[in-house]
């Protein structure tokens, strides 16, 4: 099959090469690249580097290079054909049939993104031209703060009052006129007339695909008197609305420039896109219409949680709301979306144009997490001053949950949203707390045990300071041996915090007083890729947790964990280590669970659960699970 450049484009945007060659190669991020081993040779040190803007690898111990579909031919031996069917389906896109109609087709895609490029250059002539009208549309864009680089970076330019300017000057090139109808050029009226520009006296913004190719355009009024003071081009054979992003390929550049943890922000327009993109923020917008599921899967395979921004004014919290209702199902562990409000009704070109670029970045950093946005819209909703609206508001945060297709995700949704309720609602039910509870992000923090008469509620503080006072104060305690032993093999053996972040979230290492070494484990492996372990001790050192550390090793040693013998293989250690770590989590979630159907006391369910727990904590705290080999302790 022989597949175009149209599709391979298409496919090699869809799919990041970091992520496609990190499948088989640690990789770490180094400045703008991902640096690891190389899997052609045999070495001690990284030669071996991806580079997501450019989209290419390059093995400086072979001297190989190439893309992700010669990777996969040279790891993989696979044939070129095998390799793109492969990432195709990885990339979910349908592998085209190879068939004369299907070359025809392409032929004319070609044909017309050719006169959609020169009906860009046109444009932009027609803004410089020594007009009144032009004139005026460089007046306006001076009086937005662009200046005149800013208008070629962006490549603005101008559609003449004239009802058939554009039309006539791309016949006079050769272009049909059936062919400007169907890229959205011209508008055809039913009964014959002859078809005319659809876009006149309106500054003009081209649209790309993700490969940086115009496509569309949309078209600023700049008559007060028109109705339309937004006119996007319609759906067409280049064009699908729903399945593009505005701004894209510059904000794809922005991400690949900067080597810290950028950020990706979804905006509602095009001078809110350009405004943040002048201040050197990746911004990207919907065309006219609330976000797809399209395109969501195309910011997710960008960035793993956006920030939603949108104006402080009504308009703005409809569509924030539109947003989250979209992405909510499609919610999954690694892919969410962080929301920016920004205050006084301003939008993101008001903040740059009145404060500058540096208050619209710190103005876009005020974000707050997607569960407490669509927490508060909820309460907010109707007044809760009676039993009745109080039962709704709960019922509704359930429903809410349940929409979450990741059935994991979607239970932590429902404990952490009832959690909300409670604090909001019932505060009379919380013996020995005073006021009502603050809304805090989570940011990794362990889930809080069910709370009991007289408990202090706890809520997560991430400065090390507040981890520092935690660590001294439960140093007074004796430390939990098998806690203390999961705990030193994580220290020891860093990598195993691979796959083990979310149980580690979850259940910690079943004693409490090990919990601030869970937080800043978990913290760590997602600010530091490849910690090997002296970089995490001296991580761990500067967070003032080093006493804990201590007394970490001193418990450890009375466990009797042979994951922690130097004689037991690294693989076999990881092997007992994971067995451990299993029961305890298990262990925890069932403490939980019990406290939950204290209510039940005598139903065969509570019983169950109660044999259960107690079989299990017998055999951790007999050094039983030690014997027990592969097979499960329960």
């Amino acid at each position: 099959m022989r597949f175009d450049d149209h599709f391979l484009e298409e496919l090699k945007t869809r799919l990041r090469p970091s992520e496609v060659i990190g499948k088989s190669v640690k990789l770490r991020k180094n400045g703008r690249e991902w640096v690891g081993l190389s899997p052609f040779s045999k070495e001690k040190t990284p030669s071996f580097y991806v580079n997501d803007e450019k989209r290419f690898f390059h093995d400086f111990s072979s001297g190989k290079h190439g893309d992700i579909i010669s990777f996969l031919q040279e790891t993989e031996r696979l044939s070129f054909n095998e390799a793109v069917e492969k990432l195709a389906a990885e990339a979910g896109m349908a592998l085209p049939v190879d068939t004369p109609q299907a070359k025809a087709a392409e032929m004319k895609r070609r044909g017309l993104t050719d006169w959609m490029d020169l009906a860009q250059k046109w444009f932009v002539s027609r803004l410089q031209d020594k007009t009144p009208a032009a004139q005026n549309a460089r007046d306006y864009l001076e009086r937005r703060g662009l200046s005149k680089e800013d208008i070629v970076t962006f490549g603005l330019g101008y559609a003449p009052r004239d009802r058939t300017a554009l039309k006539d000057a791309l016949v006079q090139r050769g272009a049909k006129v059936s062919e400007l109808v169907e890229c959205g050029l011209l508008i055809e009226i039913e009964g014959g007339s002859a078809p005319y520009d659809r876009f006149r006296d309106r500054l003009m913004f081209p649209i790309e695909d993700q490969r940086g190719i115009v496509v569309s355009f949309g078209g600023r009024a700049l008559n007060p008197d028109d109705k339309a003071k937004y006119l996007n081009g319609p759906e067409t054979t280049l064009f699908h609305k729903g399945q593009m992003l505005f701004g894209l390929p510059k904000a794809l550049k922005l991400l690949g420039a900067q080597e810290t943890h950028a950020e990706l922000v979804v905006v509602e327009g095009y001078m809110d896109v350009i405004a943040c993109q002048r201040a050197h923020v990746a911004a990207v917008a919907p065309l006219g219409t609330a976000l797809t599921e399209e395109q969501i899967e195309i910011l997710w395979r960008r960035h793993p949680e956006p920030t939603l921004c949108f104006d402080g004014d009504k308009a703005g919290q409809r569509a924030a709301s539109r947003a989250l209702d979209r992405a909510l199902p499609k919610l999954k562990p690694g892919r969410s979306f962080k929301v920016c409000l920004i205050t006084g009704g301003k939008d993101p070109d008001d903040v740059l144009r009145e404060k500058g670029a540096l208050a619209l970045r710190e103005a876009l950093k005020e974000t707050r997490p997607f569960v407490e946005v669509l927490f508060s819209r909820e309460a907010e909703a109707e007044p809760l001053d009676t039993p009745e609206r109080k039962a709704g508001f709960k019922k509704r945060l359930r429903a809410l949950a349940a929409q979450i297709e990741d059935k994991d995700l979607a239970e932590a949704y429902r404990q952490d949203l009832l959690e909300r309720y409670d604090a909001l609602v019932a505060p009379q039910r919380q013996a020995g707390f005073q006021g009502k509870a603050p809304f805090v992000p989570n940011q990794g923090a362990a889930p809080r045990k069910a709370w009991q008469p007289g408990q202090k509620r706890e809520i997560y503080i991430p400065p090390a300071m507040e981890e520092t006072r935690r660590a001294a104060v439960n140093l007074s305690s004796a430390l939990d041996p098998t806690a203390a032993s999961l705990a030193q093999g994580l220290v020891d053996n860093p990598d195993w915090m691979l796959d083990q972040v979310e149980g580690l979230e979850a259940y910690g290492f079943g004693d409490d007083a090990l919990a601030p070494l869970a937080k800043a484990l978990i913290a760590l492996s997602f600010q530091h890729e490849g910690l090997d372990r002296p970089a995490l001790s001296r991580h761990l050192q500067k967070q003032g947790l080093g006493a804990l550390l201590s007394e970490i090793q001193k418990a450890a040693l009375k466990s009797g964990a042979p994951f922690l013998s130097p004689d037991i293989s690294s693989a076999d250690a990881h092997a007992r280590w994971l067995q451990a770590f299993n029961a305890v989590s298990r262990l925890t979630a069932l403490d939980r669970a019990l406290n939950s159907a204290r209510e039940q006391v005598g139903t065969e369910f509570f019983s169950r659960l109660k044999l259960e727990r107690d079989a299990l904590r017998k055999s951790l705290r007999s050094g039983q699970i030690w014997q027990d080999g592969d097979e499960s302790p329960t």
